[in-house]
């Protein structure tokens, strides 16, 4: 892996100011260089793939949370949590073992040798983020022997050892950033290649204590869960928007652009679902308000509910000017022919499978920014570990802060925004809705707002939210997600589970790692329902 030709930073190259020509001329060996690359020439591609894995595995954890279904569910068994052996639902596997892999190493110890510490901080904190989002969406991994050249098989770590590795990495981090010798952000390059922060060492900073907070508070059904801890690490986190973790694309070509823009035509049969739908339109039972019927200012909307005013920002509409979403297990089955004008647009606002977008929904184009982590988010989180310490009142303000900081979010992706502010004070201001006291603050409006606040970008926070209420199921009484329902009948092989995990990677585990594999029961038909480590009660 250290023999990096120039075609395997091709990617890098797109973002980067640097092309390959730049530095072919440190090579004697032919086949590559024959010494460690500058740590800036690694970043944006690790970068990019990262996020891009973020999006593709989405896709399909997005199933699972009915974020979205697919206009011919027959199509798609993931709908009905499936996890068939392929490929297709792997690509963080590889981008933790292959894409990034080496070349993360390799960024680090270039970093350490070139006394550009910042680079050291944040590839910690990048090879922290991938464990993290690899065992939440996988369980078991391959950790400890993931990067030694000499194996050809590896051994699988249990979740609990990565969740400590987690938490090391992300303090070697927050270290290195802290170190005042070496080159700062400007002169070692971080400043020009960093495509999230632009070579800002305290957001990073903010964000490594963002992901521990994540990491910590997975753990609720964990007699060592500490709320206070996540608490404090929220704290030490982001302040504002202004800090959220975004990021950003060209869109250009199709190696430069988002994998949910139009150009890729990745999420062209993907529907909104009615479950996000009636989290925006007033017709989930807990996030409505009988006064607000009849309130919304749009005359297209006369009689209706009011509208949260993220609905239009975030969501489809049909033909038709309404907005509807799709049964998973259903998908546009459920309107005839005759009723075109029913089914929702694609998330890039055109009918069918058109890639040909109308106005702008959220940030499903080719060059928006991607969010990886947010202000928002963190605050849903902070609101759930005081609700759980029984701090009522800083669980109020943390969910406030949380509404409201999504909220501005979202009034970036909407053109009429005097509509938007119409709409928004009248939420605000309704109790039922933005409750200014403890007694009104529930459980279930906190996730579901922090639903909302991660709905088309964080998959694997709020899959791991629902395994942690495990769907709710033997709570029907008192569901957390109140309104969110399992398909009636899930896959055959599930054996009427729920999907509790991925499956590994089909080429390298299935084909090449067989032995070690089964030592984890990776080729029973079920294996994808058993549950996770971070959610089982201990």
């Amino acid at each position: 892996m250290r023999k990096i030709i120039c075609a395997s930073l091709m990617a890098a190259s797109l973002f980067a100011t640097t092309g390959c020509e730049s530095y072919l001329d440190v090579n004697t060996n032919p086949n590559g260089p024959d010494a460690l690359l500058q740590p800036e020439l690694f970043l944006p591609q690790i970068q990019s793939e990262l996020a891009v894995a973020t999006q593709w595995d989405g896709r399909f954890a997005g199933f699972y949370t009915q974020n979205w279904g697919y206009t011919t569910p027959e199509d798609y068994p993931v709908v009905l949590h499936a996890n068939p052996l392929s490929d297709s639902y792997a690509q963080l596997w590889r981008a933790v073992y292959w894409s990034m892999g080496y070349n993360l190493s390799d960024m680090i110890e270039s970093g350490e040798k070139s006394k550009k510490y910042d680079f050291v901080g944040v590839g910690y904190i990048l090879r922290a983020l991938g464990w993290q989002n690899l065992t939440d969406y996988h369980g078991p991994v391959i950790m400890k022997e993931a990067f030694n050249s000499e194996q050809r098989v590896f051994s699988y770590d249990e979740q609990k050892e990565v969740y400590v590795e987690i938490q090391r990495l992300l303090n070697l981090g927050i270290e290195n950033l802290e170190r005042t010798d070496g080159l700062d952000a400007a002169n070692s390059g971080l400043a020009n290649s960093d495509l999230i922060y632009g070579g800002n060492r305290e957001q990073w900073k903010k964000f490594a204590y963002g992901l521990l907070a994540i990491n910590a508070h997975r753990l609720t059904n964990k007699s060592t869960y500490d709320p206070n801890k996540v608490i404090e690490y929220v704290d030490k986190s982001f302040t504002s928007n202004a800090d959220d973790a975004l990021i950003r694309f060209q869109g250009e070509l199709s190696s430069n652009t988002s994998f949910f823009g139009p150009r890729r035509n990745n999420i062209s049969r993907y529907r909104q679902t009615k479950f996000i739908l009636g989290l925006l339109d007033g017709s989930n039972p807990e996030l409505t308000d009988p006064v607000l019927v009849g309130a919304d200012p749009a005359a297209a909307f006369e009689g209706q509910h009011l509208k949260d005013p993220r609905l239009v920002a975030m969501l489809a509409p049909s033909p038709d000017g309404q907005y509807r979403g799709i049964t998973p297990e259903v998908g546009t089955y459920e309107w005839t022919k005759a009723e075109a004008a029913f089914v929702p647009k694609n998330l890039w606002n055109a009918e069918g499978t058109s890639t040909t977008p109308g106005e702008q929904i959220y940030f499903f184009a080719n060059d928006a920014k991607f969010p990886l982590m947010t202000y928002a988010q963190l605050q849903f989180i902070k609101a759930e570990a005081a609700w759980i310490a029984n701090k009522k009142g800083v669980a109020l303000d943390a969910y406030r802060k949380g509404v409201m900081a999504h909220m501005d979010f979202a009034r970036g992706y909407v053109t009429d925004k005097a509509m938007f502010d119409q709409r928004k004070a009248a939420y605000l201001a309704s109790e039922e809705l933005m409750p200014n006291t403890e007694a009104g603050l529930t459980l279930s409006k906190i996730m579901l707002q922090k639903y909302i606040a991660t709905w088309g970008w964080g998959f694997l926070d709020t899959w791991s939210d629902m395994r942690r209420y495990h769907y709710d199921l033997g709570n029907e009484a008192n569901p957390v997600y109140v309104g969110f329902t399992l398909p009636e009948e899930l896959y055959p092989s599930n054996q009427g589970m729920p999907a509790y995990r991925a499956r590994p990677r089909y080429n390298s585990e299935y084909m090449w790692n067989k032995e070690a594999l089964e030592k984890i029961g990776g080729f029973d038909e079920n294996y994808h329902t058993y549950e996770t480590w971070f959610s089982k009660p201990e």
